[in-house]
């Protein structure tokens, strides 16, 4: 239904694809019972474990930063993100845990019972000056790492500043040592020059955990068709996430605007380029009134601060339907009855995540 995008490092390609067009066995992590497919590529851990397994993950990309909102010199509102004692916190929470583990190479996937969870940091911050940091976080458990959130770091240029740049020098050097201790590199928050950098450079496929298609909705924290087709054409993939104001503008968000966001990011790069993000509450929100005036008061100092794309403010935060903890079966059965097929949904929910994990880290 949806064409494969040519890529130059794809997982699935060679003996592997002439395997699977044959209908041969798929991998080991990837004939695993269906309720072990769902991969959500951006989550915070939540405070009840057992929502994982009522959410039905088989692994999950988890940020594992505290966030505090603070406010920059001009008046914008920005994040201040820790994360030293967070990933130990992290680890200390998932020890002995029946609901899930801290994953550290992808074919932890579906290898034990629980959650694989792939911990990641949202910004470079935490690196500093000294590329040793990669390491020493390495050794601790970070297996993804986002290049900035929203400000422009040491690394490279963020998504929201008015005069957008790429990868620093010390990002360059940063993203050859991510490369080489095998830690996923993810573009998401990042300006178009520094996604379209990281493409560039990675000796590995690259990620956008979370984000959405600019074609659909022009904003600069959406991702335009040419960083689409680079990441594909590193074997990456774009998780399409829950913030509906970035899906559509259209005033009552649907579970065909998320329909629509996967179908554009596969007819551009391939059905192997895309899955599903969440950066959202697993269990849903009930504060919904809340976070939209909080979003909007957001929206509202960008625009008064001349920040490109916050013309139009958001009128909703998440699909209803989708706002409740089973939204992956949910979005199962949308793209069934959509009529995608099934080796297509399996990409989608999870496979596609499990590829690139496994391929970055074995």
């Amino acid at each position: 239904m949806v064409r494969d995008a040519v890529t130059r490092r794809r997982f699935l390609e060679g003996a592997g694809a002439t395997a699977l067009a044959a209908g041969a066995a798929f991998p080991a992590w990837a004939s695993a019972p269906r309720s072990m497919r769902y991969v959500d590529s951006l989550c915070t851990l939540p405070d009840d474990l057992s929502e994982l397994g009522h959410a039905r993950l088989s692994a999950m990309i988890c940020d594992v930063s505290n966030g505090q909102g603070i406010y920059n010199g001009d008046g914008t509102p920005d994040y201040f993100r820790t994360y030293d004692a967070n990933i130990d916190r992290t680890v200390a929470r998932l020890t002995g845990s029946a609901e899930g583990f801290v994953a550290l190479r992808g074919s932890d996937v579906g290898a034990r019972p629980g959650c694989a969870v792939f911990m990641q940091f949202q910004t470079c911050v935490p690196i500093g000056t000294d590329l040793s940091r990669l390491a020493y976080f390495h050794g601790k458990g970070l297996r993804v790492l986002q290049f900035t959130h929203s400000s422009d770091d040491l690394f490279a240029g963020s998504w929201l500043q008015r005069v957008q740049t790429g990868l620093t020098p010390l990002g360059m050097d940063g993203l050859a040592e991510m490369n080489r201790l095998r830690i996923v590199p993810d573009v998401a928050h990042g300006s178009v020059p520094t996604m379209l950098d990281v493409a560039r450079r990675s000796a590995t496929p690259i990620i956008l955990s979370h984000g959405a298609a600019r074609a659909i909705v022009d904003h600069p924290r959406c991702a335009p068709d040419e960083v689409i087709r680079a990441l594909a054409d590193t074997g990456g993939t774009m998780g399409i996430f829950m913030l509906s104001f970035w899906l559509t503008r259209d005033p009552v968000p649907t579970i065909d605007h998320l329909l629509a966001q996967i179908r554009h990011v596969a007819k551009v790069g391939g059905i192997d380029s895309v899955g599903i993000a969440n950066d959202f509450s697993i269990a849903g929100a009930s504060n919904i009134g809340e976070l939209l005036e909080g979003y909007q008061s957001w929206w509202t100092r960008m625009h008064e601060a001349g920040t490109p794309g916050f013309q139009v403010p958001p009128r909703h935060v998440v699909i209803p339907e989708l706002n409740r903890i089973d939204r992956m079966e949910r979005i199962h059965a949308a793209l069934e009855s959509d009529g995608f097929r099934q080796e297509e949904i399996d990409k989608i929910m999870g496979l596609n995540w499990t590829r690139v994990l496994t391929d970055v880290l074995g």
